[in-house]
């Protein structure tokens, strides 16, 4: 699975850091959220390896101005955004696909995912392995894929399950038991 990002650039956004790296054919790696620009330049150097710092052209740029919005709140959809996925995995890929039809405020399960891709839901495990070595999280929304019953389920990203909640409210999705219908009175 080889994957040549020629160039990268780190960013601020309402949650923290970003980055973002790409080569000719699209976004290659897209770096969740962390705590400082410095964290985020590092970790996208350990992913990118060769890749150098530099202006994002048009195409990125809007990527960038995307990722921003939706971490402001603002209803995004990366679906249409060109990603080099390298020598991925055929499944994963089609994984991935099917998961990018997924939109804000749209949740499915590891299970459901499976059986989109015509691998049944007993293949849920395989999927929850293409979520965890996602190289473009956001993009590819991972954090709307939940286990079986509206569990949240696991997030390899900083933040681990902290953040894909963090996520999902941005989209308008409450997890656990719904709020009463009627509040109490204060007598």
């Amino acid at each position: 699975m080889t994957r040549a990002a020629q160039r990268y650039h780190v960013f601020e956004t309402a949650m923290g850091f970003c980055a973002i790296a790409w080569s000719d054919a699209g976004i290659v790696w897209f770096q969740l959220p962390v705590k400082s620009g410095e964290a985020a330049d590092r970790l996208m150097r350990r992913r990118a390896d060769g890749a150098e710092p530099g202006a994002p052209p048009e195409e990125v740029a809007a990527v960038v101005a995307a990722a921003k919005q939706y971490f402001d709140g603002e209803e995004t959809d990366f679906s249409r955004v060109k990603l080099d996925l390298g020598e991925e995995d055929a499944f994963f890929a089609r994984i991935y696909a099917a998961l990018r039809r997924v939109g804000w405020g749209r949740t499915t399960t590891y299970g459901a995912l499976a059986k989109e891709v015509g691998a049944g839901r007993e293949a849920a495990r395989d999927v929850g392995q293409a979520m965890a070595r996602n190289p473009s999280p956001l993009i590819i929304p991972c954090h709307r894929v939940l286990a079986a019953g509206g569990k949240i389920g696991g997030f390899s990203a900083p933040g681990g399950s902290t953040t894909k909640i963090r996520m999902l409210e941005l989209e308008g999705v409450r997890l656990g038991p719904p709020e009463a219908a009627q509040q109490s009175f204060n007598f």
